[in-house]
Formats: structure tokens, sequence, C-alpha cells
């Protein structure tokens, strides 16, 4: 589906943030499910099943903690700008939800993308646009911090995408977590690691919990699933909910106090909707796309990347 939503991002290497704008096509339904106990929105109450509003004119994925929310103004004055936007009798209202990951344990901390970052971001949002890696929103992204940031790995953005009977997913995902990163194997991929690339918890993942460093460093992994799908709001809703579940399926320990999971859902009404195989495909496509987060990511202000543990 990325080759019907663009997608622009703004990165700053030197600073460890960044931002990422999402901007799907006009006739969408959208909705948003959060797991752990930490999050950071903008805008987010509204994609609630039950609430008014469901199409969005924007999604703003960001960096700076709750300091960087404020980016996604930039966006909506772009929006109104050209004149899009939910419709009052005084103008229009761009709806531009947006959600934030802590990253400001990497980098320069009082550093968060702007306005003006955002601005950029949105200017340069382009179909077809999968680009992964350290970029963007995942520019600061890190994970396996439950042993303080001194062991953590580098992560950053990641896509995947499937195709079945018509129906068509794509899923990004900015990966900050504070577990590790598990593969299809069993196996850690990333997380908290020693100098000589031992992973801390590969004999025992329970001692993910033993540990007095959790919790010190702040998280959060955001998901934005992308479909093709006829779908009410209840059903967006339903999706977002299961794309936790691929979270939960790549991510140990996954959704703790100290994530604020974010799953978004925006679909746009191409085809009938099967709500059992598509949720399938969607759990399917975060999970590859945590995956892709870390593969793509490349070491980072001093923190080591899965490319250069893997060499």
């Amino acid at each position: 589906m990325i080759e019907k939503f663009k997608i622009g991002h703004y990165t700053d290497r030197s600073a460890g943030t960044g931002c990422t704008v999402i901007v799907p096509p006009s006739n969408n339904m959208a909705s948003a499910c959060v797991r752990g106990a930490s999050p950071g929105t903008r805008e987010l109450a509204l994609l609630a099943p039950d609430k008014k509003v469901s199409r969005i004119d924007a999604l703003v994925l960001t960096g700076g903690s709750a300091f960087g929310l404020g980016c996604a103004h930039g966006v909506m004055e772009e929006l109104a700008k050209q004149n899009t936007g939910y419709e009052t009798k005084y103008g229009v209202v761009p709806i531009v939800p947006a959600a934030v990951i802590f990253d400001k344990n990497i980098g320069y901390p009082k550093a968060y993308p702007t306005h003006n970052n955002a601005v950029q971001a949105f200017k340069q949002a382009k179909l077809n646009n999968d680009n992964m890696g350290s970029i963007g929103a995942g520019t600061g992204a890190t994970v396996g911090k439950w042993m303080g940031m001194d062991s953590a790995m580098k992560a950053g953005i990641g896509i995947s995408s499937l195709k079945r009977d018509g129906v068509s997913v794509s899923v990004l995902t900015v990966v900050n977590a504070v577990g590790d990163i598990i593969g299809y194997d069993g196996k850690i991929m990333a997380g908290a690691v020693n100098p000589d690339g031992v992973f801390f918890a590969r004999n025992d993942s329970l001692s993910r919990w033993q540990v007095s460093q959790l919790g010190m460093s702040a998280n959060t992994v955001l998901s934005v699933v992308m479909i093709n799908t006829k779908i009410s709001k209840q059903q967006a809703y339903f999706l977002a909910e299961h794309a936790h579940y691929g979270i939960a399926r790549r991510i140990d320990p996954s959704h703790t106090s100290f994530d604020g999971d974010v799953a978004f859902v925006i679909a746009i009404p191409e085809i009938e909707l099967n709500i059992d195989l598509i949720s399938s495909m969607v759990v399917k496509c975060v999970e590859e796309s945590i995956i892709n987060s870390v593969k793509y990511s490349k070491s980072l202000l001093g923190v080591k990347s899965y490319q250069e543990i893997t060499k």
C-alpha cells in the first residue's frame, strides 16, 4: 500500500532524532489502539471507534518525546493552505494525529523535531517510499534497554508488505523498545548485549525482569498499518488491536509499563473485507517490519547495530 500512501522523513543523525509524515488518500478510515503504560500522543482520542471523526489528513510519528508532538502543527498549517481537513462553517481543520518515541537517551538530549522539520518531511513525502533503518522517527530508536543504554542496540524504521486475494497490507513500524528483538528462530537478533557481542538474555529470558536498570530509559513502538479494504471504524480498531500481537511476538518484553506502544490502522475502501484474513496478514506484516527495522539500521552515535555485530 505504500504505492498509495505518501511517506516523508526528516532525519537529524547528529542529534539522534527525526520525524516521519504519512499522508494517506483522502477517502480513508482510521483508528488506533494503545498498549503499554507510557504513550505520548496528540489527537489520539478521536481515533477511538466511538468518536465522530473517521478519517485523517496526515499522521506524524516523531522523536523528541512530548516536545516532538508540537511538530505536527506544521503539517496542519500546510494542509490548511491546501484547504484539506475537516470542514466547518469557519474553514477546514486538518486532522493530524501524532505519536512520539523517547529518543533523548541518544545524541543530543535537548533536540526534538520542530514545526519546520515536519513541514520538510511533509513536502518531501512521496509514493513508494520504502526507505528503512535509522531515518525519520526511527533515527534515535534503540532496543534492549532493560540493561541500560550502555548495552542497547540500534533499531529504526521497518516496512513490510503482503498481498493476497486482492488484499494489500503494508506496515511501517518505528521500533524503540525496552525489550529485545526476537527472530523467527526464537533467537535474539538485537537487544541488551555485552562488549563481546553476547546477548545478556541469551540463556535466561526472565533475567530481563531482574535488572535494576529496567525502565531507566523510556521507549515506545509505533506501528502504522495501511490497507485497501472497505472497513468500519470498529473493524479498524479491531485490526489495530491485532497489530499488537505482532509486536508481542517479536519483542520480549513488550507492552511494559515503560513502553507506550501505539498501533494505527488506515484503510482505503477498495475491496470487501475478510476480517480474519486481513488480521492474520496484519500480524505477519508487523512482525516482519520489526525485524526489518533491525536489519536495515546502522550503528549511530556509539550504539551498535545488527549489521555490526553479525559481521
